[in-house]
């Protein structure tokens, strides 16, 4: 679709909006680089569509994000307890994060964090347009991003999230103007991306590669009706995006399904979880000396401190956080076990039988985020209290791994 007036149209909406057009296998993309903050992005995205020149649209959203941009009720109807047990209680907590971080941004500025990409899937959908959802989702971004940190960068990340939900402090200058030329995620974990190359690979570079083979999957499945002139692509993307984009659109040759692949692949990690092993053989060594050199009352006794060390820290993270007896009594139980489990936390224990026992209702999604916005509404919402018991409970588990550790320590040497 290329006739005069569109072309004229749509020239005339993008006009000084930051764009590249790039044309390869028979296909016109045009890159809108926008603002996710700005109402002039909207207008432009608007316009261009409007404009009739384009025959499909790709925004940056994955299909979660989208659906909570266009359907406020979507989190309502979250199966927590799934979540938990699925080991994504990390992930909720990160979107909430987000959420919380983009509440305060449209507060502050007067306009919808992400408003243009809600107008451009909207404005296509209205005039029939194909619609393309291209960026990576946003779950598998994060678990990517964390698998390329050591404990102390997840650690630093975990407590920076924690701090976000908590925030109510107005979004600085800063990281407007970064939001500006740049990108949702880069700017709310920006702080850790600049310290971090293989973060700042996770969040920026690697979705710019994503999305540019997303949208050779697009021209690959054009209309056959298409192949006789050029199909216009419209693609809006956040600015920061936008020259990695066009570069990996122009350059890439790689199979689409294999660099997919490559991209939505949390792979294992294949050196040896020695923290895990050390601390498994510290203890089992430990117990074995307790039970050589002093007997039954030597080897019991380390036992026992440990549980307790462990135990005892794990349970009172829990009942800080407002948790259920049955919720406290899992985390004594679990958390002398789970240091020695590298996939299990004793936070996710305590937080699914929580969630269990105490099942998060309509209301308590829909007030979330308001009241995530103070120190009371943690205990008070149940989903919030969910996620304060995870967080809680496994930081008084790792105390207790020191403490114990340590005493255990003082008994060889003593």
């Amino acid at each position: 679709m290329n006739d005069t007036t569109s072309l004229s149209s749509a020239a005339a909406a993008l006009a000084g909006q930051p764009h590249h057009v790039v044309e390869r296998d028979g296909v016109r993309f045009t890159l809108l680089g926008t603002a996710h903050v700005s109402k002039s992005s909207v207008d432009a995205v608007r316009a261009a569509i409007a404009s009739g020149q384009f025959d499909s649209v790709a925004i940056e959203l994955d299909a979660g994000r989208l659906q909570s941009l266009t359907d406020p009720d979507a989190l309502a109807r979250m199966d927590l307890v799934k979540v938990i047990r699925d080991g994504k209680t990390h992930l909720f907590a990160a979107n909430l994060a987000l959420a919380a971080y983009q509440r305060r941004l449209a507060e502050q500025l007067d306009v919808e964090p992400g408003a243009e990409l809600k107008a451009g899937a909207l404005d296509a959908r209205e005039r029939g347009l194909p619609l393309h959802l291209i960026d990576r989702e946003v779950g598998l971004t994060f678990k990517r991003a964390l698998h390329s940190l050591g404990w102390w960068g997840r650690s630093k990340v975990g407590a920076g999230i924690l701090a976000g939900m908590f925030a109510d402090e107005e979004v600085g200058d800063a990281e407007i103007e970064k939001l500006k030329q740049g990108d949702m995620l880069e700017s709310s974990f920006g702080e850790f991306a600049a310290e971090s190359p293989a973060l700042y690979q996770s969040i920026i570079a690697e979705r710019d590669q994503y999305m540019a083979t997303r949208l050779r999957q697009v021209a690959a499945a054009k209309p056959s009706s298409a192949d006789g002139g050029t199909y216009d692509v419209l693609a809006v993307v956040g600015a920061g995006h936008l020259q990695g984009l066009a570069r990996h659109l122009r350059e890439d040759t790689d199979e689409p399904t294999e660099v997919l692949a490559r991209l939505e692949t949390v792979a294992q990690k294949s050196d040896i979880p020695w923290f895990t092993i050390l601390l498994g053989v510290f203890l089992v060594g430990g117990f074995a000396w307790g039970f050589w050199q002093g007997g039954v009352d030597v080897g019991s006794d380390l036992i026992l401190q440990w549980v307790l060390a462990t135990g005892v820290l794990g349970a009172i993270g829990c009942a800080i956080a407002g948790g259920h007896p049955l919720s406290i009594l899992a985390a004594f139980v679990s958390s002398p076990l789970t240091p020695l489990h590298p996939a299990l936390a004793s936070g996710t224990v305590s937080a699914f039988v929580e969630a269990t026992l105490r099942k998060p209702t309509y209301a308590d999604f829909m007030a979330l985020r308001d009241d995530v916005q103070t120190v009371r509404g943690w205990w008070k919402n149940r989903v919030a209290r969910i996620l304060l018991n995870f967080f809680l409970t496994s930081l008084g588990t790792a105390i207790g791994v020191w403490t114990g550790g340590l005493r255990m320590l003082g008994k060889f040497f003593g």
